[in-house]
């Protein structure tokens, strides 16, 4: 049988600005990655999300990204090593402890925005950034980005991991993101979505841009909680990969 995982960002809000709508992803997604306050979110929208993702029954993760909140994560930084990696153990210490406060637990970790962009061209970069997490726990499952640096990465240091594909952005030709600034980077059409993530599922590959196919296990999709359609491109997912067969469920981890 065909299982995978659905997980969107969310927790991104900010105070009285609100970002997404994460109560009503929360009723389609089966994995949640929330913001830990660097990027985006503040400690109470991180605690609320953690509430509503449990009553849900979804799986909460925490998503580090650059402490760039003008920026959104989304502007590439460069930080000495051990800057970076104390700046990943305190966003994922803050997760951790957060979720366990309420009777829960974070079950995984994602790296957000420029900062995973660059995970995934960098296998070293990739390393401090997994070395980091995992120190605060070493239990999370890792969540990278399929055919990528981030793959070589968990390989080499032998935690467990998933393999992640995106519903709404397209790929260039090496398994990495197309660029936010070019025309058709983002995907809008929540039926697209759908359409695409069925084919990807069933051929066990990433279709690029070109038609170009990348063998991969795939784990898990995942959509932005920021995109206007992102609740129409959860439940457009969600029911073709049902109609498809396809069980959606929380991923349980791949293991060396």
């Amino acid at each position: 049988m065909t299982r995978v995982d659905l997980n969107a960002d969310m927790g991104e809000s900010f105070g009285p600005w609100t970002m997404g709508d994460d109560a009503a992803l929360l009723q389609t997604v089966t994995s949640a990655n929330i913001a830990c306050g660097a990027h985006a979110g503040d400690p109470s929208v991180m605690a609320q999300t953690m509430r509503i993702a449990l009553e849900n029954g979804v799986g909460i993760g925490a998503h580090p990204g650059f402490a760039d909140l003008q920026g959104f994560g989304r502007r590439r930084l460069t930080l000495p090593r051990a800057e970076l990696q104390d700046l990943i153990r305190f966003q994922v210490a803050a997760s951790v402890g957060v979720a366990r406060s309420m009777g829960a637990k974070a079950r995984h970790v994602k790296l957000h925005g420029a900062l995973g962009n660059m995970t995934s061209e960098d296998e070293t970069l990739a390393r401090d950034c997994y070395e980091a997490a995992l120190s605060v726990d070493p239990d999370l499952i890792v969540m990278v980005l399929c055919a990528t640096a981030q793959e070589q990465a968990v390989r080499a240091l032998g935690c467990a991991y998933a393999g992640e594909i995106f519903a709404d952005r397209a790929y260039n030709d090496d398994a990495t993101l197309v660029d936010r600034s070019l025309e058709g980077a983002v995907i809008h059409d929540p039926d697209v979505a759908g359409t695409r993530m069925v084919e990807m599922v069933q051929a066990g590959a990433i279709i690029t841009a070109s038609g170009k196919r990348i063998k991969t296990d795939i784990d898990t999709i995942c959509l932005h909680g920021d995109t206007p359609t992102a609740v129409q491109i959860a439940g457009s997912v969600r029911g073709a990969l049902e109609a498809a067969g396809v069980t959606v469920t929380q991923f349980d981890g791949r293991s060396f």
